[in-house]
């Protein structure tokens, strides 16, 4: 349906910008990449222990966002205590190879632009 639209990447309604605005929120990428790697569903507690800079409130956040878009699915158990545990869907993994493919190109470039960045603060000094 979107397909068939000119998009204007300005417009605040374009399919791509609203899509890229939250894949690309600064923990979307990290929860979506460890969930991927998790052998099994994973507890919020475990996501929270493997990105340790995450705080307690931007996972929350971010995990109900993903789940929202059908990225992350949610499953709650009737249980005492209660566990909910959470895990990467199949929209979720026809991601995975664009990311990867980021990370890969970030994995290839990383020394290069920390020298171009050492460089350009030097020169502005």
């Amino acid at each position: 349906m979107f397909r068939d639209i000119i998009i204007d990447s300005y417009d605040p309604h374009c399919p791509i910008r609203n899509i890229l605005d939250r894949v690309g929120e600064k923990w979307s990428m990290l929860v979506l990449y460890t969930l991927s790697n998790a052998s099994a569903p994973m507890r919020y507690s475990d996501i929270g222990g493997k990105i340790s800079d995450l705080s307690q409130k931007m996972l929350t956040v971010t995990l109900r966002n993903l789940e929202a878009d059908g990225l992350v699915a949610r499953h709650a158990y009737a249980e005492i205590p209660p566990r909910v545990e959470y895990n990467i869907t199949e929209r979720g993994r026809s991601l995975m190879p664009h990311i990867n493919a980021l990370i890969g190109w970030a994995l290839d470039n990383f020394a290069d632009i920390i020298k171009d960045r050492t460089n350009y603060h030097n020169s502005k000094k």
